[in-house]
């Protein structure tokens, strides 16, 4: 049996980034953000604009710190099974706008192929899990990738799964979190407590004080933090990513923060109270990384217009190229979501 590390709980302002880099970590992670955000908004316009995307479309607005703060924090050959509100953790972790676009879009030339509608796409190889379910599903799957490599003598890497408060209370979540504790793997949990799961409120989800309180039960360490502080973000998630690289098992990060849309394009938020969206934990963390920027002279109000046009341009570049693609044609392909090189470059195979 293996003997599991204290589970403590790390707070953000003990685990400070080397100052040198502070400034070029938070500038990059900051571009992430408004990359996403921009993707976000040209797709909801498009979703809006009618007949352009098939099936719904899951806005990250306000959760863009905590997943690009993951997203920077893992390196190649880690793993990552992002949710619906992560595709800046997605694009931080290297997936192209490009593929995005295509899927929301139905083209045949994205990684789904045209297929499974627009948030279950990845690329395997490259350690993008496709989402299964945003209900814990992945947490299992992950460990698995994990044990998997483990058996095969492969050592460094982390698999990382991000949930919402409204994961918490599946037994999927439960079972995946127990696996991985008692096998002792390099897993790092993400949770958003972004307050609502869809409508219901963390009152009628959970009876403890705080999700962190589950992270000792576990067996795993326990991190906290603000998830509309993007510094913050980015300091607790390294510490957890490096935890769990070192082999100090099981890592679980708690953020504090609001959904700042509906649970889909489709859905108008209207029971989120309005207390909520003027507390700090309501806050829009990308408008809070561009005020830290301006106050301590990282950019200038030029910089940030820049790199928003630069967004725009890749973004708009890309909608327009999946638009031109072609849609799929069963009769023309031979279509499988998973193939052998791909299962072996992932540590889910074997030759024989």
């Amino acid at each position: 049996m293996v003997e599991l590390a204290p589970s403590p709980v790390v707070q953000s302002a003990e685990i400070p980034l080397k100052p040198e880099s502070k400034r070029e970590n938070f500038v990059r992670a900051y571009r992430w953000m408004l990359l996403a955000r921009t993707l976000d908004e040209k797709l909801a316009a498009l979703y809006k604009a009618g007949g352009k995307i098939s099936g719904g479309v899951f806005l990250g607005t306000g959760q863009e710190a905590l997943s690009t703060a993951l997203g920077v924090a893992l390196r190649k050959g880690d793993v990552f099974a992002p949710l619906i509100r992560d595709l800046a953790g997605r694009l931080a972790f290297g997936e192209p706008v490009l593929d995005a676009t295509r899927t929301y879009l139905g083209s045949r030339l994205g990684p789904m192929r045209g297929r499974d509608g627009n948030i279950h796409r990845g690329r395997i190889a490259e350690g993008q899990m496709a989402m299964i379910s945003h209900l814990g599903a992945m947490i299992s799957t992950t460990a698995g990738v994990l044990l998997a490599r483990r058996m095969r003598g492969q050592t460094g890497t982390v698999g990382a799964i991000s949930i919402g408060d409204g994961a918490t209370s599946t037994g999927s979540t439960h079972e995946g979190l127990n696996t991985a504790a008692v096998e002792h793997l390099p897993l790092v949990a993400v949770i958003a407590n972004n307050q609502y799961a869809y409508s219901t409120p963390t009152s009628r989800q959970f009876a403890c004080e705080d999700l962190l309180d589950r992270a000792k039960g576990y067996g795993y360490e326990g991190h906290s933090v603000d998830g509309t502080d993007l510094e913050a973000c980015l300091e607790v998630l390294q510490r957890a990513v490096d935890r769990a690289r070192e082999g100090h098992g099981p890592q679980m990060v708690v953020a504090r923060l609001l959904r700042l849309t509906g649970h889909g394009l489709h859905d108008d938020a209207s029971y989120v109270d309005p207390k909520l969206k003027a507390s700090p934990v309501g806050a829009d963390c990308l408008r809070l990384a561009e005020k830290t920027l301006l106050e301590r002279r990282w950019a200038e109000a030029k910089d940030l217009a820049s790199w928003k046009a630069e967004c725009v341009k890749e973004v708009d570049e890309a909608a327009a190229q999946a638009m031109r693609d072609p849609a799929p044609d069963p009769k023309l392909e031979d279509w499988s979501a998973l193939n052998e090189p791909e299962m072996l470059d992932l540590g889910l195979a074997t030759r024989g």
